[in-house]
């Protein structure tokens, strides 16, 4: 089994969502404050023993939550029409997200948990590429 090191980051925001196709009270439009628990991991350190700087994690985090924060998800591209705005598919988008802001081929975001209320939370994972020596 391989070996890796791991960092995670936390952030906060509110956001209302209606479920598109739901049977139930989720398909009215309702408001959540959700918090997001952001993984990253690699096999190496850089030069100064570091995974990545919690700096540059957070200043890509902030970015993505002044987009979501206080806004109503079923506006925002991609779920305004792409997809659902479900925790599942906000946890992936977020993921992806991050991947693209700061992973490189030494370290990936492959992980985050959405919390929707402290009970019920959904989690997306990538796997493939995560690590070098992983095939």
């Amino acid at each position: 089994m391989a070996s890796f090191y791991e960092v995670m980051i936390e952030r906060n925001f509110s956001s209302a969502h209606q479920l598109r196709g739901y049977k139930g009270k989720c398909e009215n439009l309702h408001g959540h404050n959700y918090k997001v628990e952001i993984f990253a991991r690699g096999a190496e350190l850089n030069n100064i023993g570091l995974l990545i700087d919690f700096g540059d994690l957070k200043d890509a985090a902030d970015e993505l939550v002044r987009y979501l924060d206080h806004r109503n998800l079923n506006e925002l591209p991609p779920f305004d029409e792409e997809l659902n705005p479900s925790a599942e598919n906000l946890a992936a988008f977020v993921c992806e997200y991050m991947n693209s802001r700061v992973g490189d081929d030494r370290v990936s975001v492959y992980k985050v948990r959405c919390y929707e209320t402290p009970t019920s939370v959904a989690t997306f994972r990538r796997d493939e590429g995560c690590l070098k020596d992983e095939g």
